[in-house]
């Protein structure tokens, strides 16, 4: 019987655009409901990853394509149950194992990968090499916390465990050898720094969070565990803003009061995503004015940059952006993406390993057969057969544990002389008889 096999569908922040990821998007209080329906499909073993910046299913099943193209209905399925998009969603069996989790989406939206590339993509999501700021520690919680639920609805045995293990000690490994998690760490502690040059004291401070991008989540999230005074989250998504609300924690802000919000926010956090500027220098200055005067810090965590560069000549705001903070963070040290190369090089050892494991285990049901069959014999012997000489007895046990196999490899020879020439080669291994010798 065939082997179950990893498969990864799913939408990123690459991939597909805000609006079809906020209708995948699984609140916590759904995902037992969307674990029935993937059981009622036929999948036993299967992880969601469902936050802001992406939706990702991770299941194994025995028939890849297939489990690929049912997993696109069900999201797909999913995404219409809201609105529609635009034109049709993909089928991901088209192309059912990319090389690289980076590599060409599925119509530019949706995601179809199988085997090392599903795992690949897993072990890069939690080693937050996926992530819009490289690094940022958030997703690792996430998948963690992702492995609970799917464990709280039966969804999770030995083989996806497996894999989730490999993936939180690959991410630890990176963590640990590489400049990576600095970096992100770095760039959010530089935007605490920045916030009380400006302001002084934080908890005196509100901080308004506008978009639901993972790089401004980031920075949110650590002004609030420096002792921000409050913090209030603005998005034109009305789920993944409570959903980003509750994990900050932070107030949730109705879009209609964004003018209110603006005047009342001492410190700007852009998170957004899509064409156009975040918020305009005009929509600042009006801030400003009900503020009377009183200095704004806006960090812009787009990529690329979200602000209105008009904001720039506006007295009385303090504009960042990513590439600021990280040059204030490092002094000059460039650790920009292009240098992940030794943190992909931790994943590709970790699936190395995770092979080998598995080729491992592959053959732990035929050992455990030999010896079964072995010990069947033995006891065969020992019932009477040989009497009480061991000699004879132990000449019996080897004539009766060889016989089959003798049998076997003389009517292979016959059949297919190449054939039985590997097997002599492999019994020489496997029993370390050396050298033949003769013919």
């Amino acid at each position: 019987m065939a082997q179950p096999v990893h498969v990864a569908v799913g939408a990123n922040h690459r991939s597909a655009p805000l609006d079809l990821r906020e209708r995948l998007f699984v609140p916590a209080a759904e995902t037992p409901a969307f674990y029935g329906l993937l059981k009622a499909e036929g999948f036993n073993e299967a992880l969601l990853l469902s936050t802001c910046d992406r939706v990702e299913v991770h299941a194994l099943h025995r028939e890849p394509a297939s489990a690929i193209g049912r997993l696109r209905a069900i999201l797909a399925a999913r995404a219409g149950a809201t609105g529609a998009t635009d034109g049709p969603l993909p089928d991901p069996t088209d192309n059912p194992s990319h090389d690289r989790p980076d590599g060409p989406a599925l119509d530019g939206r949706f995601y179809g990968l199988a085997g090392r590339a599903a795992l690949r993509q897993l072990l890069a999501v939690a080693a937050s090499l996926d992530s819009l700021i490289v690094g940022e520690p958030q997703v690792l919680g996430q998948l963690k916390e992702s492995h609970r639920r799917a464990a709280a609805a039966g969804m999770v045995a030995g083989g996806l465990e497996r894999r989730l293990r490999s993936a939180y000690e690959t991410a630890k490994r990176v963590r640990s050898e590489t400049a990576i998690g600095e970096r992100a760490v770095s760039i959010a502690s530089a935007a605490v720094e920045v916030a009380r040059h400006v302001h002084g004291d934080l908890g005196a401070v509100a901080a308004l969070l506008l978009g639901t991008g993972e790089g401004g989540a980031l920075i949110a999230h650590r002004l609030a565990s420096h002792g921000l005074g409050r913090l209030a989250v603005l998005g034109e998504r009305a789920r993944l803003t409570a959903a980003l609300a509750e994990t900050l924690p932070a107030r949730p802000a109705p879009p209609a009061d964004r003018e209110r919000e603006l005047a009342a926010g001492d410190i700007l956090v852009l998170a957004t995503v899509g064409e156009g500027h975040a918020v305009t220098a005009d929509e600042l200055r009006r801030a400003l004015k009900a503020r009377r005067r009183r200095p704004i810090f806006v960090v812009d965590a787009g990529m690329p940059p979200q602000a209105d560069p008009a904001i720039e000549r506006l007295d009385d705001v303090f504009l960042y952006h990513l590439g600021h903070l990280e040059e204030h963070a490092l002094a000059g040290r460039r650790a920009r993406e292009e240098d992940t190369g030794p943190a992909w090089a931790i994943v590709d050892r970790a699936l190395a390993e995770f092979a080998a494991d598995r080729a491992g285990r592959c053959a732990v049901p035929a050992l455990r057969a030999l010896r079964a069959r072995f010990e069947a014999e033995r006891e065969t012997v020992l019932a009477g057969r040989g009497g009480g000489d061991a000699a004879e007895a132990t000449r019996r046990l080897v004539n009766r544990l060889l016989h089959d196999p003798s049998e076997a490899l003389r009517a292979l020879a016959a059949a297919d002389p190449t054939a039985a020439a590997a097997c002599q080669r492999a019994l020489r291994q496997l029993f370390r008889l050396g050298r033949e010798e003769g013919p």
